[in-house]
């Protein structure tokens, strides 16, 4: 299933760092006493490493302002360290402050972390992603399709990139490259609602009922409570065979 991308692995080299290691463990495993572990650290000296470990604890609680924060201050200790994991951090204080809600503070937060000019690989391709992101909640859709391009170029077996492609060229009303782009995704990923979801809008706004009723359908049966599921839900009740609705009570919160 794809989920908000937002990297709980550690992003620098652990194996020198006992202390930082078991801090990021306990951040997986245990946040709450993580965020009292991190705090500890930081007094010890930990630096950016033990404000990450705090972001990464309160990110696994949803904290996510509080763990914007947390990465931000990370990569501020890091910048004046001259550490060239500064980039890192600013891309988790990026994603973070999307899962906020706060997309200009996340576009400040990325551009700075791929302005650094040291991601790489998979860490560019998922730092321009979430710029992009951010960029379409801004309106500003020309150049979130700039860096959406470049992203899928970095990490083309990302079913989550080829996703907010095409979904993207049908809100463009590029309907060519939505079809090809929601084609990918569903070879990457078809078992995840929000890509048949997508599948079924793409069908739907091409003129292709029963394809887009399939989908949505698949969507539905796949994850019948979720946004999705709901969503995929609603478009069907317009067809006289669509499935009767959730329950409220039944209805469980999303999560992230």
């Amino acid at each position: 299933m794809i989920l908000l991308h937002f990297a709980l692995q550690a992003t620098a080299p652990v194996a020198d760092d006992p202390r930082y290691r078991s801090c990021i463990e306990l951040a997986v495993n245990d946040p709450k006493a993580a965020i009292d572990a991190a705090e500890r650290f930081r007094f010890a000296g930990g630096g950016a490493r033990a404000r990450q470990c705090l972001g990464l604890a309160y990110a696994q609680q949803s904290r996510w302002v509080e763990a914007a924060n947390a990465f931000t201050q990370a990569a501020q200790d890091a910048d004046g360290a001259k550490d060239l994991l500064a980039a890192r951090y600013w891309s988790q204080a990026g994603n973070a402050w999307l899962a906020a809600g706060e997309a200009n503070k996340a576009y400040d937060a990325l551009s700075t972390a791929l302005t650094a000019g040291t991601l790489e690989g998979q860490d560019k391709g998922e730092a321009l992603l979430d710029r992009a992101r951010a960029l379409v909640a801004a309106g500003r859709l020309s150049a979130a399709r700039t860096d959406l391009d470049v992203a899928l170029e970095a990490v083309p077996a990302d079913p989550l990139a080829w996703l907010l492609s095409a979904t993207l060229a049908r809100r463009t009303n590029d309907m060519p490259r939505a079809q090809t782009d929601i084609a990918q995704a569903l070879k990457l990923s078809a078992d995840d609602a929000s890509v048949q979801l997508e599948a079924g809008n793409i069908a739907a706004r091409g003129g292709d009922v029963d394809a887009a009723k399939a989908a949505w359908q698949q969507t539905v049966r796949i994850a019948p409570t979720s946004p999705a599921g709901q969503n995929a839900r609603a478009a069907l009740a317009q067809f006289d065979d669509a499935p009767a609705p959730v329950p409220a009570a039944t209805v469980k919160p999303a999560t992230k």
